[in-house]
């Protein structure tokens, strides 16, 4: 296989370890893998876009194969800007592939030359979602088995935050 340049593109908010555990299988498909931030203002983010791409550089490190960033407008644009020639996606459950076929259709009819590649999350984290995660942490559940400490540490304070201002 040709090693190239993959988008793994997300809200990411936060990152969990199922996210964690499609990059690092991404990593061993791909040379180098753009971990893009999305900028969905149709989503009610809990961190803004920087603190996001804060924890991700922190969790993620210096690795030379691995670039954070954030994009606007449509992610085919994107991954063409950037030289990808494959969109990273992680599929859950056949609940998220309809709504990803789709999308991966509507990508390739508009830039034939990017293809989408799904990727089964593994099993221990076929359930989990940054939704479910911020629920839990919102009511101050265990979330270790679901993120890193980095982010529970986030969150932890994210919550807190908005309890003392009365969010």
């Amino acid at each position: 296989m040709k090693r190239q340049i993959a988008v793994y593109p997300g809200s990411f908010d936060p990152i969990t370890y199922g996210h964690l555990d499609i990059i690092t299988r991404g990593l061993e498909v791909f040379e180098q893998l753009i971990i893009a931030v999305a900028r969905n203002s149709e989503k009610n983010a809990l961190f803004s876009v920087d603190e996001r791409i804060d924890i991700l550089k922190t969790l993620l490190g210096d690795n030379p194969r691995v670039r954070v960033d954030t994009f606007k407008g449509l992610l085919v644009d994107y991954a063409v800007q950037q030289n990808a020639k494959v969109i990273l996606r992680g599929l859950r459950a056949v609940s998220d592939f309809e709504y990803e076929f789709q999308l991966a259709q509507m990508n390739h009819t508009v830039k034939p030359a990017v293809e989408t590649l799904f990727m089964m999350t593994s099993v221990p984290y076929g359930y989990l979602s940054s939704s479910i995660v911020k629920e839990v942490a919102s009511h101050n559940g265990p979330i270790d088995e679901f993120v890193p400490n980095v982010v529970k540490e986030a969150l932890t304070r994210k919550f807190r935050e908005n309890r003392e201002n009365g969010v």
